[in-house]
């Protein structure tokens, strides 16, 4: 069981997110975040193995987000930017997921 936490600016994006995991009975969501500073709180609180991270947030990215963590657990990216791929990679990412998210890349 992998528990997974989800930072992303768009609520209706979070909620999509949050459903198509439903049917993934290893992937627990244990919280979720609207921006970089509320999902900074959300990983140090709960430790999650797991994060479904947008890149693009008012205040700072994703990737800002990750080099303020002190411990950093295994990131999906999930973006509807393609430019981003690279340095997602770069960054080690899990994988990296195009917005609007389909059932057959995640899983």
């Amino acid at each position: 069981m992998f528990k997974a936490v989800i930072i992303d600016d768009e609520r209706l994006a979070r909620n999509e997110l949050k459903k198509l995991l439903a049917d993934f009975s290893e992937v627990e969501i244990i919280g979720e975040a609207a921006n970089a500073k509320e999902g900074i709180e959300k990983i140090d609180e709960l430790n999650p193995d797991l994060v479904f991270l947008d890149i693009q947030m008012p205040g700072k990215t994703g990737f800002e987000m990750l080099s303020d963590l002190e411990k950093t657990p295994q990131v999906i990216f999930t973006t509807a930017y393609d430019e981003f791929a690279l340095k997602a990679f770069e960054v080690n990412a899990l994988d990296y997921l195009l917005k609007p998210i389909e059932p057959k890349p995640l899983a």
